[in-house]
């Protein structure tokens, strides 16, 4: 992908950066704006669409209600209220979290609004008991510089965040209610971002800003990017929940490959010859008693269950359902997840994977013979389930299809983990957004300005240059500070151990002892805030070796029940005296003496590596190197080479 003139195709990226304000309370009631672990009641639901004010039903929830699934919401005793549960209404909006937006308004140069007015999103995934997310416009326009550009910012909002999923069985999905209504800011550019490269520098820019105002929530799900792609003839797709900033160039690179490839197969398709009026006419054929002996387990099981198997013919379509499109993802992945969230069976076999799945060369004929295809050139799609299951994932295997001959359909998709992503469901339309009646307007007077007058972010650059003359920092680190999201806490511990432990030391432990390890894949996460303080305390009275600490947090992080001090015994890390690490060189230095004085001053590296293997964690590395060194002198001196 890094071939790709990004500019040639015409690469468009527009951002949303979502974020969870640190706000004492939530959006539009007064628990408090954090996670709750303790008990629970419980209901159950069932949300439906409604029409707009115009009569419209927004494409997306009708698509969502389709699915017929039950919502169990669990609600935290002290984290929800009834106006989580949707049995009270809405108090009014939370002036702290207005501030917190006009702050970030006012850094961004956007012109605030006079009064902020909310608007209901429709929304029934179950993540809103209502079945809509409360969001309001508090600003627009403005812009961000990364690098040499101005990038325009069109909006930012504040909204609610969703209820939490914690579970799904069936046609039941379980959500936690103590995350519904916590206060989040949007910011959303204009998508004028022409490469991979420059989308994560411009949300690394933003998220440095937000950092910054020391009014944002840190941690695993509480910052999020939604993507919005597209290039010269594709089409526009959103692009949800990017959790991490390292992966936003890669999803792009990865949707450009899709949308290019989409392209192709539009080309192909037309020089075929196929039709949207042919595949209209293409009817779904049960082909159960052709594979009532089929030694396909998929097959075998849900025959057994009293289901259909469905075949649809896919004229002239022969290798093009093989095609990848993404790494991992073929075209007949796209038909998948269309069959899957409209007609919500497991997944097609489509014949381009044929034979294989305990489908042979003979049945693989038979099906051909039943939809009236010619195994030359047309391909089939089969879908195993319920029934009226199977007809409505077949009939949307056809209508994906259809929709290729056009090239890039328009809709949303869910970013995975390896940078991949998956339909999730059809562009919402503009019956979608409509006024909500519950809450007054809440007017910008001077006293939401005045508070948010502190909380304006200084520039980066600023920051910056203070870090450096304040603490002694490198550019480098000192940038390495501001973007990471401790950073408060880094800035708070530099002043704390000022005289006791070099600046240097502590940022490089968060930014990059910390980082390392969970590069490494140790959940740091889960180490609070107290405890690495607690670590680099111990560092600051001697009681542990600066290199200790890496050891300490993999530890607490794999054994979050133990306090520092029960870590540093159970791992023996508590910091020897000088005479002990004395000692110890002695050892190693008289049972490397030939090899000393054969290598003179050379043999510090290996009685080094000797020492610090017995020493590391125990005992600063500064101190052995000297204490090796003296001795390594005394033996040369001793034996007349010094």
């Amino acid at each position: 992908m890094s071939r790709v003139d990004y500019r040639s195709i015409g690469l468009k990226v527009g951002l949303e950066i979502h974020q969870q304000l640190d706000t004492r309370e939530k959006l539009f009631c007064s628990c408090p704006a954090e996670l709750g672990e303790e008990e629970h009641d419980e209901f159950v639901r069932q949300l439906r669409p409604t029409r707009s004010e115009l009569g419209d039903v927004d494409p997306a929830a009708l698509f969502e209600w389709r699915k017929g699934r039950l919502y169990i919401y669990q609600a935290p005793l002290n984290h929800s209220c009834l106006v989580e549960a949707d049995e009270e209404p809405p108090h009014p909006i939370n002036r702290e979290a207005v501030a917190v937006a006009v702050a970030v308004a006012k850094a961004l140069g956007s012109a605030i609004v006079d009064e902020v007015h909310v608007m209901r999103k429709t929304v029934i995934d179950g993540s809103n008991t209502s079945g809509f997310q409360r969001t309001a416009i508090v600003a627009l326009g403005g812009s961000i510089r990364v690098g040499s550009k101005e990038v325009p910012i069109e909006t930012i909002v504040i909204e609610e965040d969703a209820a939490r999923k914690v579970g799904e069985k069936g046609r039941y999905v379980v959500y936690r209610l103590d995350r519904l209504g916590i206060p989040l800011i949007e910011i959303a550019t204009a998508p004028v971002i022409e490469s991979p490269g420059e989308a994560r520098e411009v949300a690394l820019a933003i998220g440095t800003m937000l950092r910054l105002t020391g009014k944002v929530k840190r941690g695993l799900g509480t910052i999020r990017q939604d993507l919005n792609v597209s290039i010269r003839g594709g089409a526009k797709t959103e692009i949800k929940g990017v959790q991490r900033l390292e992966l936003i160039p890669r999803v792009i690179e990865y949707e450009v490959l899709r949308q290019l490839s989409l392209l192709r197969i539009r080309d192909m398709l037309r020089e075929r010859g196929v039709t949207r009026e042919e595949l209209e006419r293409v009817e779904p054929v049960d082909v159960s008693s052709l594979l009532a002996g089929s030694k396909s387990r998929v097959i075998k099981k849900v025959l057994s269950s009293g289901g259909k198997v469905i075949a649809v013919k896919l004229p002239r379509m022969k290798g093009i359902i093989g095609m990848e499109i993404m790494p991992g993802r073929r075209f007949g992945t796209e038909l998948a997840d269309y069959a899957r969230f409209w007609g919500g069976v497991g997944g097609i076999i489509h014949s381009d994977e044929l034979p294989g799945y305990g489908i042979t060369g003979d049945e693989v004929e038979k099906i051909y013979e039943a939809v009236g295809g010619d195994p030359g050139v047309d391909a089939f799609a089969l879908v195993a389930d319920k029934p009226s299951n199977a007809l409505r994932a077949a009939r949307a295997v056809l209508e994906r299809v259809a929709a290729a001959l056009e090239g890039v359909p328009e809709e949303t998709r869910a970013a995975l983990e390896d940078g991949t992503t998956r339909y999730l469901r059809p562009r919402p339309g503009s019956a979608r957004m409509y006024p909500e009646t519950d809450i007054p307007p809440l007017r910008i007077d001077e006293n939401i300005l005045s508070m948010a007058e502190p909380l304006v972010p200084e520039p980066p650059e600023v920051v910056v240059m203070r870090l450096k003359k304040e603490y002694g920092l490198s550019d480098q680190l000192a940038w390495e500070v501001i973007r990471d999201e401790r950073y408060r806490l880094i800035v708070g511990l530099l002043e704390k151990y000022r005289g006791t432990l070099e600046p240097s030391y502590v940022a490089g432990f968060f930014v990059v002892v910390l980082r390392g390890l969970e590069g490494e894949g140790v959940e740091v996460w889960k180490v609070d805030d107290a405890i690495l303080e607690k670590i680099l305390d111990m560092v600051a009275q001697g009681e542990i070796a600066r290199e200790a600490a890496a050891e300490l947090v993999k530890y607490l992080a794999n054994n979050p029940g133990y306090t520092v001090e029960e870590a540093v015994e159970k791992l023996g890390l508590r910091r020897l005296s000088r005479e002990e690490v004395e000692r110890i060189v002695d050892e190693i230095v008289g049972g490397l003496r030939e090899e000393i004085l054969k290598r003179g001053e050379k043999a510090v590296g290996l009685v080094m590596g000797r020492a610090m293997a017995r020493l590391r964690g125990r005992a600063d590395g500064r101190l052995v190197s000297e204490i090796v060194s003296r001795k390594i002198r005394e033996i040369l001196d001793s034996d007349g080479k010094g």
